[in-house]
């Protein structure tokens, strides 16, 4: 039977988690009100930062009891010492995917925020647990090393602005602990037991999951495995993408020496050169895979010319062995 930490051991490990950011950071903290970004906020306080901490609290204008849990983030922030910004996301909602477009709007409001009041970093509460939880819905959904690799550490939000989740390896349970110990009073997110929600589902399963050997622990196990094969097989594709460059003016590779990669790697250099050519957004695996397992390397294999778009990308193969991308023209309107 596992032994929850001490008090004084819970401060400990959130220090040091938090350390390499209040050293050096200029943070901004979202905090929707729940024990993990409750924590977040309250040990950022304590724990002697090198700059001014700032705290943002997003209204989704989901649910009528956000605007009053953003209210009550603002008094316990004050409370701290702490500036607090609410943050609404107005405008229609959509029907359908609605976690994913709150998701995107929430940090494209954290991005603009820190924006104007000149923090570097914006650091979230996710915690092991939401990482298991990642990794599990990753797997569903047929995702490959990149997606398996669960939520990074830390990630690039804009130029000179990164976010960062300090508490990836701590689990909630630890979080609500420190919340208990320091009186601090949190509130919950019903959409966490919401079953419309896939998340919400698989919490449910986990326990069950986890008697058949499938746990949190080796759900964040594999995350960790797939990121480090993930970083190199992206820096070995990066490298392969440069040397295959034929111009610094367009996106165009010397096809044949392409043809010769692995697998893997050829996968990741099409990707490459996709967003470098301007392909708007990430795309999907499937999507990309067949372009080039069932359209690129037949061709390649066959000395043969190919044309195909992917997301707005025409992938042009020369049968002389040069495979360029570019901007693909508007298609022409019915007449």
């Amino acid at each position: 039977m596992s032994v929850a930490p001490s008090s004084d051991g819970i401060d400990a490990t959130l220090a040091a988690a938090l350390k390499p950011y209040l050293e050096t950071g200029h943070l901004l903290i979202a905090v929707s009100g729940g024990p993990d970004s409750t924590a977040l906020m309250h040990a950022a306080a304590r724990f002697g930062p090198a700059h001014p901490v700032q705290v943002a609290t997003v209204d989704h204008r989901l649910r009528t009891e956000g605007a009053a849990e953003a209210q009550n983030v603002g008094i316990t922030a004050r409370a701290l010492g702490l500036r607090h910004h609410i943050l609404t996301w107005d405008g229609d909602k959509p029907s359908r995917g609605i976690q994913a477009a709150a998701r995107q709007a929430r940090y494209t409001l954290l991005a603009e925020c820190a924006g104007r009041i000149g923090a570097d970093t914006i650091l979230t509460g996710h915690t092991a647990d939401d990482q298991a939880e990642t990794v599990l819905m990753r797997l569903l959904a047929g995702s490959g090393p990149g997606g398996l690799a669960g939520m990074r550490r830390e990630r690039d939000l804009a130029p000179g602005m990164r976010l960062a989740r300090p508490f990836l390896d701590i689990p909630k349970a630890d979080l609500v602990a420190y919340c208990a110990a320091h009186g601090l009073v949190s509130t919950r997110d019903p959409s966490n037991v919401d079953e419309r929600f896939a998340r919400a589902r698989l919490r449910r399963l986990m326990p069950a999951l986890a008697a058949e050997g499938l746990s949190p622990e080796r759900l964040r196990r594999l995350a960790a495995r797939m990121a480090r094969d993930e970083d190199a097989l992206r820096d070995a594709a990066s490298a392969a993408f440069t040397a295959l460059r034929m111009t610094a003016d367009a996106v165009v590779l010397d096809a044949r020496t392409l043809a010769a990669l692995p697998d893997a790697i050829l996968l990741r250099v099409v990707g490459l050169a996709l967003h470098e050519a301007g392909g708007g957004g990430a795309v999907r695996l499937e999507r990309l895979e067949r372009l080039v397992f069932e359209d690129l390397q037949p061709a390649l294999a066959a000395g043969a010319s190919m044309r195909r778009t992917l997301r707005g990308i025409l992938v042009d193969l020369k049968a002389g062995g040069v495979l360029s991308f570019l901007t693909a023209p508007a298609r022409r309107s019915p007449s």
